[in-house]
């Protein structure tokens, strides 16, 4: 039970957070001894995460989805989460054994983390934006879809990415935020369809793994909730400083 929660609250917090829950899903079992999850409890964890942001963004899911007919503002938000997808999709078809074989990489692990790190520095060199997810262009889409296909690497975090990217691209950090947690709902929705197809067959629950994953949704939207008012505030800068140490500490020690 202690381990389901561990990995719950490992995987809410650091899914969404700019801190890359692949990478620590890799590092932490070396750093503090514990065994990590196997393939059925990732998968069941990852409808935690799911459930959390599609609550959190309930709203603006059921504005795309209700004005797909008759709302031109639904219908353009919802094709660009489509045209910010694709690229993720195709980017995992091809190159999964490459992604599995990095991640037995401590070194690449370590330094995908550092990178990362790095990258959220950006957004303090192109200045506050104002831009709005409901006007991007498609080119800005993809740009962005193609940071967060680089997040198939562990270690390199997927809403960091987005979230740098959308800024870049003349979001405001708010609205980046909301479109990169907004095409996270695609992206873990196939993560956890993927690792339950490896699985062959769907594992029976268990209790553990029930607890697990609710702790993974309730950390996952006080993530989402808390990562979204630190941006409308202050910048990125401490997950900055944290994913370039917890690095470092991954290519000393580990």
């Amino acid at each position: 039970m202690l381990e389901a929660v561990v990995w719950g609250v490992v995987q809410g917090i650091t899914e969404f957070l700019p801190v890359s829950s692949s990478g620590h899903l890799r590092i932490i079992p070396d750093l503090f001894g514990l065994e990590p999850p196997d393939l059925s409890a990732s998968a069941v964890l990852h409808l935690g995460t799911l459930a959390a942001v599609v609550a959190y963004y309930r709203r603006d899911v059921a504005w795309m989805v209700g004005g797909l007919g008759s709302d031109p503002a639904a219908r353009r938000m919802a094709a660009m989460v489509v045209v910010a997808t694709v690229p993720a999709g195709i980017v995992g078809l091809l190159f999964a054994s490459a992604v599995e074989e990095f991640q037995e990489s401590t070194i690449g692990v370590g330094v995908a983390l550092i990178a990362t790190g790095l990258v959220l520095f950006l957004p303090r060199l192109a200045g506050r934006r104002s831009g709005r997810a409901e006007d991007l262009t498609t080119g800005n889409a993809v740009v962005i879809g193609l940071s967060q296909a680089l997040a198939l690497l562990p270690g390199i975090s997927r809403s960091g990415m987005v979230i740098t990217a959308g800024m870049m691209r003349g979001l405001s950090p708010e609205e980046s935020g909301r479109f990169g947690f907004i095409i996270a709902i695609p992206a873990i929705l196939g993560a956890g369809l993927r690792e339950f197809i490896d699985l062959g067959s769907a594992s029976a629950l268990s209790i553990e793994l029930m607890v697990g994953t609710l702790v993974a949704g309730v950390c996952g939207y006080w993530a989402i909730k808390f990562l979204i008012d630190r941006l409308a505030r202050r910048s990125l800068a401490p997950f900055a400083v944290y994913c370039v140490g917890i690095g470092l500490v991954t290519l000393i020690w580990l």
